[in-house]
């Protein structure tokens, strides 16, 4: 499970912690790593600890093999600058745009997406456009419904 931390998700903190709740339940296995609006060339484990303790996140999609699902939570809310643009990033100097791994995490085989706004937000948030057909069109809004409809866990 990839958790988008800070900003914009702040106002859905409670939904996220009943879906995780949820999750550690559900699922045998559970691994989590954070990131802050996009997936960029670096993932987290402890969000205190974000700048000093980072994994490579083409190495983190490598390291899980087809059986385990990949859940990203976030709703992509963020300049569509940051997702198309290298250097685009809040944070950091991104190298490369947003979106290479936002394609690299397409390309894992069992890759799905969540999105904390209701899909009646969808059509006014031009991040969100770009993050669906990076996705494609695997966005579902998150809810228990959401998840057993698009994952069927």
């Amino acid at each position: 499970m990839l958790l988008d931390v800070g900003g914009t998700m702040d106002e859905h903190i409670r939904r996220v912690e009943e879906l995780f709740s949820a999750t550690k339940a559900e699922f045998k296995h559970l691994e989590f790593y954070y990131f802050h609006n996009c997936v960029y060339e670096r993932l987290w484990r402890n969000n205190r600890r974000r700048f000093a303790e980072k994994f490579d996140t083409v190495d983190v999609l490598r390291k899980y093999n087809p059986d385990y699902k990949l859940i990203f939570v976030g709703d992509a809310t963020m300049s569509p600058y940051e997702i198309l643009q290298p250097g685009g990033s809040v944070e950091h100097n991104n190298p490369r745009p947003a979106r290479c791994g936002c394609s690299a995490s397409r390309s894992t085989s069992r890759s799905t997406s969540g999105s904390t706004p209701s899909r009646g937000l969808w059509q006014y948030r031009q991040s969100i456009s770009v993050i669906r057909q990076l996705l494609g069109d695997r966005m579902y809004p998150l809810t228990l419904d959401g998840l057993t409809a698009r994952c069927g866990c």
